[in-house]
């Protein structure tokens, strides 16, 4: 709270003073105005020590700014530099000089200080205050620093050099001031441009005391080589004026601009530059200027013609991307519905004379319950996996798309020999397995031309193929996934035991080569291998105890009931033998027929293994899990006896990269 106080405090000071100093500042430079117009006398008071005393006031000001700010101090003290060195060169030219100083003096060398100074200054504030812009903003800053330097050096520098005479150390010294006005207000216009025209109150404040100070140089330069020079006129004014507006621009607070390049007329820079351009040059036809006006004027030119050919560039590339946008799905990367219908255009413009493709319709199955369980971000997720997968398969062939959702297209160039093997490699990339989920795909496909020979023809018959084949497997699939539900409902445990087998059993299927149709068939025995447990009594599934004789005898149904269930449905033939043959050994003694070896189905082996595992290192009524290296030990020992000793080796490598692969993740 003490702290608090006392930074409210000192704030509250502050504000005071600032307050007393614009005060002092608006009154200070009014009355000496006043004096200038009207003449109250007192002129040595008024032309020596109240005019210093204003740009002393300017030049505390910017000082103290560049003591006590903690921003933006390196431009504040290249400010309080500027100002203070032409504070200096005031004092020497009415103190030490008594306003008669030789040219060039030691007065000439602290005015002109205060150029490179403010250059610096104004350079940090740029880098701080402005927003990064595209290079095009930047050349149009270039661009208008130009023409202003151009306009500069034909009017002030023009007159100065016109009307000085003398030694070449003052033609050299009379010129230095409107060539730093010219640099200084080129580096203004550079800024107002890049801001859009619209330039917070510090650059606005920095603009009018450049120039002002421009204006009373050049003044100040053409009266004294013309010999009407009067001190204690309105023009004295200036300096000072100068100087208070720069110090209270110092003190502005800073302001991060990012201007929005969207509807800023970037053309009109363009034409304003190329304007004053070719005015000067009209004008040095009837009127000879100086070689840096003109050579600044053909340089404007020439910026303006660098800047048409940059904006066509610029233009040819913002409509190549808006091409590339509408033909593009924003999630994929893949080519959308509209790029998809040119593509068959294109294909199928030569009629029944086209050269033959295959289109190909996917529609991904269990997409909807994935992204309903784990959210849209994690479904677009799993969208750009499924994409990059099979843009990988098809890239040697020919194009794939996404029409919306979670619909997928192909079209190929295939030969017929290796049509059936390229659709499995399609099936299997938008396919992805885990932790309670599944998301296969079905597909419809169509020969062009021979089949359709229109896009609309083709895209109609690759629908109705589709949804035909999506009718014929959910007609297999839903009841059975009412009743894994209903074992879920009894058991809830069993849901993620389910996954976790289902998850490994897929990977083991996909490290032994298994072809799209059978390693479907293993996912589906993995996901129903329990399911035959809903004959099963409560008392002896959740029993903590050992089991007698006769409730093993139950246990020991469970896969023959299982595939009971499954085989009421004829498509279900080939899963109900797995489900069957999951607690089969290797070495023939498991039940419920003793098969042996290779006699036992592939799919029930690794099936056997992966629910060995998870059981092991689940929890269970009779007893706690142990950890996963005891239970890799335990499948290891019995690989040969009870378990495939191949399909335990490739467990193992699995078990072992999910690990590493979560070790990673961690860290």
């Amino acid at each position: 709270m003490a702290a608090a106080s006392a930074s409210s405090l000192a704030g509250a000071r502050l504000r005071t003073v600032v307050v007393a100093w614009k005060v002092a500042a608006v009154g200070g430079l009014v009355t000496f105005a006043a004096y200038a117009l009207f003449g109250a006398g007192f002129d040595q008071f008024f032309n020596r020590y109240w005019y210093n005393a204003l740009i002393l006031l300017a030049a505390g000001a910017a000082v103290v700014r560049a003591v006590t700010t903690r921003v933006e101090r390196t431009a504040a003290i290249a400010f309080a530099v500027g100002i203070s060195s032409w504070a200096v060169g005031e004092i020497l030219f009415d103190f030490p000089y008594a306003g008669n100083p030789p040219y060039p003096s030691a007065a000439d060398a602290f005015y002109l200080l205060f150029y490179p100074a403010c250059y610096v200054g104004m350079a940090i504030l740029v880098r701080h205050r402005l927003s990064e812009f595209t290079p095009m903003v930047w050349f149009d800053g270039a661009m208008a620093a130009i023409a202003a330097a151009a306009v500069g050096s034909a009017v002030l520098f023009q007159v100065v050099f016109t009307h000085t005479d003398g030694s070449t150390s003052v033609i050299v010294t009379n010129l230095a001031y409107p060539l730093g006005d010219v640099l200084l207000l080129s580096g203004v216009a550079g800024v107002f441009a890049l801001s859009g025209w619209r330039p917070d109150r510090t650059w606005a404040l920095i603009g009018a005391s450049l120039l002002t100070a421009t204006i009373a140089d050049g003044i100040f330069l053409c009266q004294t080589a013309l010999g009407t020079y009067t001190e204690g006129s309105i023009l004295d004014a200036l300096w000072p004026a100068s100087m208070l507006l720069l110090a209270a621009a110092v003190w502005q607070p800073p302001r991060h601009v990012d201007v929005a390049l969207a509807g800023r007329p970037l053309l009109a820079t363009s034409l304003i530059c190329a304007a004053i351009g070719l005015g000067i040059l009209v004008f040095d036809h009837f009127q000879q200027l100086n070689l840096l006006a003109v050579g600044l004027a053909a340089a404007t030119l020439v910026a303006v013609a660098v800047r048409l050919v940059l904006t066509f560039r610029e233009n040819r590339r913002v409509l190549a991307l808006l091409r590339t946008r509408t033909v593009t799905d924003a999630l994929t990367g893949l080519g959308n519905r509209r790029q998809l219908v040119d593509d068959l255009a294109r294909v199928l413009a030569a009629g029944e004379r086209a050269e033959p493709r295959l289109l190909v319709i996917y529609d991904l199955d269990g997409f909807k319950l994935y992204n309903d369980s784990f959210g849209h971000p994690a479904g677009d997720a799993l969208l750009t996996r499924l994409a990059g997968a099979l843009a990988r398969v098809v890239a040697p062939y020919g194009g794939c798309y996404r029409l919306g959702g979670d619909e997928f297209c192909v079209l190929a160039d295939v030969a017929p020999e290796e049509e059936e093997a390229f659709l499995e490699k399609t099936v299997i990339a938008l396919s992805e397995s885990g932790v309670g989920f599944g998301v296969t795909s079905s597909f419809g496909a169509v020969h062009l031309p021979q089949e359709a020979s229109t896009s609309t023809e083709a895209l109609r018959v690759a629908d109705q193929r589709l949804y035909a084949q999506k009718r014929e497997r959910s007609g297999r699939r839903d009841p059975h996934e009412m009743l894994l539900q209903a074992l879920f409902e009894r058991s809830p445990g069993l849901r993620d035991h389910v996954g976790e087998v289902v998850n490994r059993a897929v990977s083991i299927g996909e490290t032994f080569g298994l072809p799209p149709d059978e390693l479907e068939e293993l996912r589906l025995a993995a996901r129903l291998h329990d399911v035959g447990k809903l004959a099963v009594p409560d008392d002896v599934l959740q029993k903590p105890g050992p089991l007698h004789p006769e409730e093993w005898a139950f246990i020991r149904e469970h896969t023959v009931i299982g595939q009971r269930i499954l085989a009421a449905s004829p498509g279900w033939l080939g899963v109900a033998a797995i489900v069957r043959a999951t607690h089969e050994r290797w070495d023939g003694t498991g039940y419920p027929d003793g098969l042996a070896g290779d006699a036992i189905p592939l799919a029930a082996r690794i099936i056997a293994v992966c629910d060995a595992f998870s059981a092991m290192t689940s929890p269970r009524p009779y007893r706690l899990p142990i950890a996963r290296e005891q239970a890799l030990e335990e499948l290891h020992a019995h690989a040969g006896t009870q378990f495939d000793p191949d399909v335990v080796a490739a467990f193992a490598v699995i078990v072992e990269r999910t690990e590493r692969r979560q070790r990673r993740g961690a860290a």
